[in-house]
């Protein structure tokens, strides 16, 4: 997993030409079926893929921290949500709740997340391959596709099978 962790940046930028005229096709007419699509490539590559090997997404960036997630998670650790704020997140140049730091807090040398049982929902739907109307977070995807091998592997099954 290393190997591919270090290899991935360079793989996705690479690749980027490709995967941004992909997408502008794809946003312009996407297919009928495209949900279903992406729910079974997403569905396949998690058969094989092992979150718990990599967790690149938790050592490399933040999530979004919504106000259901800072009340969540604050009743979890049995805290106001303005002491859990004041611990744990800062507010981001977008103006959204985020870590103050990475890799996250909450993640385990083990790469066991702390409170997966109540992580927030960026973290829940993390990579966002199975998402309804794909086509809409193409910049998204194009971001995750550099920091998680399974994104990557589903945007490389995806162009093969929608031409």
């Amino acid at each position: 997993m290393q190997d591919i962790l270090k290899n991935l940046p360079q793989e996705a930028k690479d690749k980027h030409n490709e995967n941004t005229n992909f997408f502008k096709k794809l946003k312009k007419k996407p297919p009928k079926q495209l949900d279903y699509i992406m729910q079974e490539l997403h569905d396949e590559e998690f058969k094989r893929t092992d979150c718990l090997t990599c967790a690149n997404c938790c050592k490399t960036t933040g999530p979004l921290f919504t106000d259901k997630d800072v009340e969540r998670i604050s009743k979890h650790f049995r805290m106001k949500p303005q002491r859990f704020i004041d611990q744990f997140l800062r507010i981001d140049e977008e103006n959204d709740y985020v870590l103050q730091s990475v890799p996250c807090t909450f993640l385990g040398a083990d790469n066991y997340c702390s409170i997966y049982d109540v992580r927030p929902k960026a973290c829940r739907e993390f990579p966002h391959t199975d998402r309804k109307k794909f086509q809409q977070i193409s910049n998204l995807t194009l971001k995750n596709v550099a920091i998680c091998p399974a994104a990557f592997n589903i945007v490389e099954e995806m162009k093969k099978r929608i031409q």
